[in-house]
């Protein structure tokens, strides 16, 4: 479906050019950004309302490095559970000694939920979108990691993501980075059939 087919406005081109973000500036973002997009993705829908979603925000630099260390040493021990191209390219690039999983972004959101919760990943996932688009808004970059949702069950992470405060009993559905982008990602084309209406 052609772009110029289609009606324009601020929110629609905010969604249009949004791109993933994996190359970010070495600098903090503002905490009026964060408490902005933050207030975004709370107010994402739910299912009947729950918002039982719990939204972590982490930049101290050292927390992010140590994280990455344990999920380095998660991916040695975890056999992915299908073939999705993701999960190997994921788990060989955390081979390498320069490997990082949040691309240095100096802002990472995980998004966390109750378990049993039929609509756990469903809600977090709606409100990731608030905030890779209030981010945009905001002319800053992000991109959707999902090696800790991958890795939500290592032990050794779990542990440290209860030092910080998240329940031992959530399931850790995704994460978001943010920063200010270092190189711009050039748009995809978009897969045709990909839409079908009956009229």
């Amino acid at each position: 479906m052609d772009n110029a087919n289609t009606i324009q406005n601020e929110v629609l081109n905010c969604i249009l050019t949004r791109r993933s973000t994996r190359n970010y500036e070495n600098r903090q973002i503002e905490m009026l950004q964060l408490d902005t997009i933050l207030n975004s993705a709370i107010w994402a829908p739910s299912g009947g309302n729950s918002q039982t979603w719990l939204f972590t925000a982490i930049q101290n630099k050292e927390i992010l490095l140590k994280l990455n260390v344990l999920v380095k040493e998660g991916f040695q021990k975890w056999i992915p559970d299908d073939d999705y191209p993701g999960k190997l390219g994921a788990k060989a690039s955390s081979e390498k000694q320069n490997y990082n999983f949040y691309y240095h972004a100096p802002t990472l959101i995980i998004a966390s939920n109750q378990p049993g919760y039929e609509n756990a990943m469903a809600d977090c996932s709606l409100a990731l979108e608030n905030i890779f688009l209030a981010a945009h808004s905001l002319g800053l970059g992000s991109c959707y990691i999902n090696q800790l949702h991958w890795l939500r069950n290592d032990p050794n992470i779990r542990d440290f993501l209860f030092e910080l405060g998240i329940p031992k009993e959530h399931t850790i559905c995704s994460t978001a980075v943010i920063g200010y982008i270092g190189k711009a990602s050039s748009p995809l084309p978009r897969k045709k059939d990909t839409i079908h209406i009956i009229r």
